[in-house]
């Protein structure tokens, strides 16, 4: 009996608050709803898989094979990150001189071609300037490059290097990452030679002095005069004078020749 008005009871108590819900002509409220938990932020992208995809892969290879530089470029890309990866062409020409660097020039290098900032192209054309890169460590080793506009181009340039690199292509570009295809792999000067700056162009001639009018005249094409006679020759008066005498002894002897035929003829009539 006692069990049969517990049971009463409880059965009161739950159609009693039904029985008041009907005669309002309410339904009684549904139990609300646990709200879903807010999605994850989506995961930053695979940096080396984006590099591979846009021409990048030999340099996308390198810096997974890089302990150091991969953690150092999976870090930066919470934070903010802008790489420039060479393409498969470049890296093809200077795989031997890669060769040749230790393990840490090598992860230097790697990190030398990302800044720790996030630059679309457009920020890069209107921040032309030095950068610190990812291998810049305090004033130990500076590690960085200039951007410069060349045109509609956006180039950087290393003080080991000629020439500049160029942007080629957008590999990725969507905040905090973006990765941009560079035709030149960018050697930083603590790790390479510095380059020869340009000789300076040799200061122009000063045009040589006219002469003046007494030099000129020095310079008047005298004749030569006549050496010196010999030692037994007469002197020139002597010559002369001699000359004179010869032509005047000729002179008689032919007038003696003329008169010869007139005295033999004179001598042939006296006879």
């Amino acid at each position: 009996m006692r069990h049969l008005r517990l049971a009463a009871a409880l059965l009161l108590v739950v159609l009693l608050p039904l029985a008041v819900s009907a005669a309002d002509g309410k339904a009684a409220p549904a139990p609300a709803k646990a709200k879903a938990p807010a999605a994850p932020p989506p995961a930053p992208p695979n940096i080396t898989a984006s590099m591979a995809k846009g021409g990048c892969k030999a340099f996308a290879a390198l810096v997974a094979a890089s302990p150091d530089a991969l953690s150092t470029f999976q870090s930066a890309a919470d934070g903010g990150v802008t790489a420039f990866c060479p393409t498969d062409d470049a890296m093809r020409a200077f795989m031997p001189t890669y060769k040749n660097l230790t393990a840490d020039g090598k992860a230097s290098l790697l990190l030398f071609h990302a800044v720790p900032v996030y630059y679309s192209l457009r920020s890069l054309k209107s921040n032309n300037g030095v950068m610190n890169t990812l291998a810049t460590d305090g004033s130990a080793k500076n590690f960085n490059f200039t951007v410069q506009n060349e045109g509609d181009k956006v180039t950087i340039k290393t003080d080991a290097s000629d020439g500049v690199a160029r942007i080629k292509d957008t590999v990725y570009d969507k905040d905090p990452i973006a990765i941009y295809a560079v035709d030149t792999v960018l050697e930083p000067v603590e790790l390479f030679e510095p380059a020869e700056s340009p000789a300076p162009a040799p200061a122009p001639v000063a045009d040589a002095p006219k002469a003046s009018k007494s030099k000129k005249a020095s310079h008047r094409h005298v004749a030569d005069a006549p050496g010196p006679a010999g030692d037994d020759a007469p002197p020139a008066d002597q010559r002369k004078s001699s000359k004179k005498n010869d032509a005047a002894a000729g002179a008689s002897c032919l007038r003696w020749l003329a008169a010869l035929p007139v005295a033999v003829a004179v001598a042939a009539a006296l006879a």
